[in-house]
């Protein structure tokens, strides 16, 4: 047998367990290490800087996965979203604050940035940030589309785990 890049090569009828089992666990872990990413990354921060849409995936109740379309932006170094007290996704986040963010290039969804973590609510600086991102993806100064009495909350994703991924 040979070894190549610390992998043993030749028929796995020639490898005991034990062999096997530490090529696969450094198999992944060379996987893992090759996506790994921080939201200062250029690449991953030209992404999100961008008027790029995310997808929010939060867990219901029942143990299902829920997604839908947000708006994000990159607020002190984390990720950050808005939306309205009562729907679905924050109340989600309320009982469960573990997420996993999508955002995607435009024009090409095979670049893209996952961020798994923790979301932290506030409605400190919510309302001033809705209009932010307003301009950022409508060209407006005010967001138009608030309900009258509506209580904007601000959510804030401390990362676990950032992975960055480009093709074509």
């Amino acid at each position: 047998m040979q070894q190549r890049d610390g992998l043993i090569m030749g028929p796995l009828r020639d490898r005991d367990d034990a062999t096997v089992a530490a090529q696969c666990r450094l198999h992944r872990m060379r996987r893992t290490l090759a996506g790994v990413a921080t939201l200062d990354d250029p690449a991953v921060k030209a992404l999100l800087d961008a008027p790029t849409y995310a997808v929010i995936s939060t867990l219901n109740p029942d143990g299902s996965i829920h997604s839908t379309v947000v708006w994000q932006e990159v607020v002190d170094g984390a990720l950050s979203m808005n939306s309205a007290v009562g729907r679905h996704w924050p109340d989600n986040l309320d009982a469960d604050p573990r997420v996993t963010v999508l955002v995607m290039a435009q024009g090409n969804p095979y670049e893209y940035v996952e961020i798994r973590g923790t979301a932290t609510a506030t409605t400190d600086g919510a309302d001033a940030q809705i209009d932010r991102l307003a301009k950022k993806y409508i060209g407006q100064d005010r967001y138009p589309f608030r309900a009258e009495g509506e209580q904007r909350v601000r959510f804030v994703v401390t990362a676990d785990r950032v992975r960055h991924q480009k093709q074509g």
